[in-house]
């Protein structure tokens, strides 16, 4: 299963929120599962149980430091799938006939 998320802060008004972002991505990276990082989103690959303990432990964390979350999640969950966080891209590759940016 792929988990697309975006979580942050918006009790912080226009003040930025990197600092508790990076908060979320170090949950996600000490968790082991794999994931790729963009600038409005992170990539998860795992299945349904350890990856929801990662997004609910990163949900706390915030929760605790701030009155209100923002999360958004998209799922797509594939029967008998494997290694998508990288198959997806490589499939593309292999249309295109070449590279592209990562």
């Amino acid at each position: 299963m792929l988990f697309s998320l975006s979580m942050f802060p918006t009790s912080k008004g226009t003040a930025s929120v990197s600092g508790d972002v990076a908060k979320v991505i170090d949950i996600i990276d000490k968790s082991g599962l794999p994931y790729r990082l963009s600038s409005m989103s992170t990539v998860i690959e795992g299945e349904w149980a350890p990856v929801m303990k990662v997004i609910n432990k990163a949900r706390l964390m915030l929760r605790r430091r701030h009155d209100r979350v923002y999360i958004v999640l998209t799922i797509d969950d594939r029967k008998g799938a494997k290694k998508r966080l990288t198959g997806k891209v490589d499939s593309i590759e292999r249309k295109l006939k070449r590279k592209v940016s990562k």
